[in-house]
């Protein structure tokens, strides 16, 4: 009957159809059915009507694209090309859901967009148990939203299969709700991942080593990344840690897993930067494991923050290599305020430089340092408040 509805179409917006009657159009019917070699829906007449069909169709899916999910026209069009909206009921009913948590347009628009096909889903009951199972983690409607809408493939997954399960074994090892939840606030799509094959296996290692699970913690929440890489190459990173002598018990063990991890090229980069100030193979292997991290810095941190010490404050740079902690900390907050005030007692003669550590000065927090090198002081150097502060420039109050 659809195809018989068709013809009568044509013969009513096509002259050259219009002698037909009702029973050629039967007949043309049957013909066409019968034939299977010449099947009506391949008749070239109707491809018109089946493209302005879908022509229709995508209009109406782009202008609800655009009106209810706020979609510019340009990406509505693009997004009409993998969903097709036959109904509003549907889409409605995900879009209430969506609104009544919290989620904002910008949220919503970002989310349809990188995921069309929510708006086809059922909103009670697909989307609604895993939105209400995110919310009794802790995390907050407006973070969830914000999560979901970044990466929305965790409204593709099953909740009782990967999502729940990836949770508590999570949980198991973190120990903590709320460190769940900042990682499903953080790095949601380590829930995507088949923790079962790389994840669960460098765990037991680890353990195996005598990794305390604060530690295994630490890796987890700071680099999930790494503890899924193939369980072969993490086993040879591991051992690498191990060959250089670091101890599985100390956090500098989860430390040097993180830096070793990394690109080959970064170790060459900042090894390269070092030697150029003197820094001897022994002195960088040293320095990595007294503080694995400062083979993390940038080249330009490196080679700034050993320009200042040597050159301007005059600190060799082999007592550098015994104290890597220092190319760690930041210039313009803590390095120069401190050197600005030490600089200021040398000039004064209120301190002798022969008997002031590196460590001494850039180590200590800020309430030791205050005490020792600018409160006792502030009779004889008014202004050294004001150095530490940067408002004053040293030169200004030297004799």
């Amino acid at each position: 009957m659809a195809a018989l509805y068709i013809l009568k179409s044509l013969r009513s917006a096509h002259p050259i159809f219009s002698c037909l009657s009702c029973k050629n159009l039967l007949a043309v019917e049957r013909f066409a059915v019968a034939d299977s070699h010449f099947p009506l829906q391949n008749l070239s007449f109707c491809r018109p009507v089946t493209t302005k069909i879908s022509a229709e169709q995508d209009d109406y899916t782009v202008s609800y694209l655009v009106n209810s999910c706020g979609l510019s026209p340009e990406s509505a069009i693009q997004v009409a090309q993998k969903v097709k909206l036959r109904s509003l009921e549907k889409a409605d009913a995900v879009l209430a859901l969506l609104r009544n948590h919290e989620f904002s347009n910008a949220d919503i628009s970002k989310l349809v967009k990188r995921h069309p096909l929510v708006l086809m889903a059922d909103a009670e009951k697909t989307l609604l148990p895993k939105l209400e199972f995110f919310c009794s983690t802790g995390i907050s409607r407006m973070d969830l939203a914000r999560t979901l809408s970044y990466d929305p493939a965790l409204l593709k997954i099953s909740l009782q299969n990967q999502i729940i399960p990836a949770y508590n074994y999570l949980k198991s090892l973190l120990l903590s709700e709320d460190k769940v939840m900042k990682v499903l606030k953080n790095k949601p799509w380590i829930f995507l991942e088949n923790l079962s094959k790389n994840v669960v296996p460098n765990i037991e290692l680890l353990r195996e080593l005598g990794m305390p699970s604060s530690g295994i913690a630490l890796l987890l929440a700071h680099s999930p990344n790494i503890l899924m890489k193939k369980h072969e190459l993490f086993s040879e990173i591991v051992g690498e840690v191990k060959e250089l002598g670091f101890e599985p018990m100390k956090s500098s063990f989860v430390s040097a897993i993180r830096v070793l991890s990394g690109k080959k090229t970064i170790w060459s980069r900042n090894s390269e930067a070092y030697r150029k100030w003197g820094w001897s193979e022994d002195d960088i292997l040293s320095a990595f494991k007294l503080n694995p991290l400062c083979m993390t810095k940038s080249e330009k941190k490196i080679m700034e923050t050993m320009e200042f010490l040597v050159n301007k404050m005059g600190w060799p740079p082999a007592s550098i290599a015994k104290y890597p902690t220092v190319v760690s900390l930041s210039l313009e907050r803590r390095i120069i305020p401190r050197c600005s005030v030490v600089k200021v007692l040398f000039s004064k003669g209120l301190m002798v430089e022969e008997n002031l550590s590196l460590a001494s000065v850039l180590c200590p927090a800020e309430k030791p340092f205050l005490e020792r090198f600018v409160i006792r002081y502030l009779d004889q150097v008014p202004q050294l408040s004001n150095v530490y502060q940067g408002k004053v420039d040293i030169h200004d109050i030297y004799d």
